[in-house]
């Protein structure tokens, strides 16, 4: 694992990338409300699609300072103007760093973090070729949803009633993909805390990247730390 740091404009964030060898693709982490990139379930996720075969950057979206903000006031994690501009930041980078380079990219996104995936996507829809939800708020995109091509799979505790409507109506609001889904993870709520939800609800992520990811450019990338 290596520990990076991304720039975007006067500040920068931190973030873990992973890349095994012969990587067929890097997905991109963005957490969730009042989280970093130390969210035991998003490196849960990670450490499966790493098994999978793919590259992964877990990455903080806020500076130090600014989760110090948060976790007073909570006003940071819905600002997703300034989320999605950090994703973006992290999608623009990653292809530049010389063992990633034109690796295809998809993102995954947990609660807050979903809507900046999706807004990520919508922005540049020749980067980012596919999108996982977890338990997300697509909702939050707003028009962005419109605009997204990516293949889009919102994964969703089916106990996690409130955030299941939300999921349903954003899930009609992506019109500009033929490739898209909810699946409703059975006795999950929000946190997919149950036992063996986690799980499962990391092999339908897993699946999802596998069938949606295309195919490197340029052939196999070789092993980093």
């Amino acid at each position: 694992m290596a520990a990076v740091r991304i720039p975007i404009g006067r500040v920068s964030v931190e973030g873990d990338l992973v890349i095994p060898e012969n990587a067929a693709g890097a997905v991109l982490f963005a957490h969730g409300s009042g989280s970093s990139r130390h969210s035991p379930r998003n490196r849960f996720v990670a450490a499966a699609l790493q098994k999978a075969g793919f590259a992964t950057l877990l990455m903080d979206l806020l500076t130090a300072d600014e989760e110090i903000e948060d976790e007073q006031t909570a006003r940071l994690r819905f600002d997703i103007e300034l989320l999605g501009e950090r994703l973006l930041a992290a999608v623009d980078w990653l292809p530049r760093q010389p063992s990633v380079g034109d690796m295809p990219i998809g993102c995954f996104g947990a609660s807050t973090g979903a809507a900046a995936a999706l807004v990520a996507a919508a922005e540049r829809p020749d980067a980012v070729s596919v999108v996982v939800s977890r338990g997300g708020r697509p909702d939050l995109a707003k028009s962005a949803l419109g605009r997204v091509r990516a293949a889009t799979l919102l994964i969703v505790g089916a106990e996690d009633h409130a955030v299941v409507s939300m999921n349903q109506a954003a899930l009609t609001q992506l019109t500009a993909t033929r490739t898209k889904d909810l699946v409703l993870v059975p006795r999950a709520t929000h946190l997919f805390s149950e036992p063996g939800t986690l799980e499962e609800m990391t092999g339908i992520a897993s699946r999802w990247f596998e069938q949606h990811i295309p195919a490197p450019v340029t052939g196999a990338r070789s092993s980093s730390k």
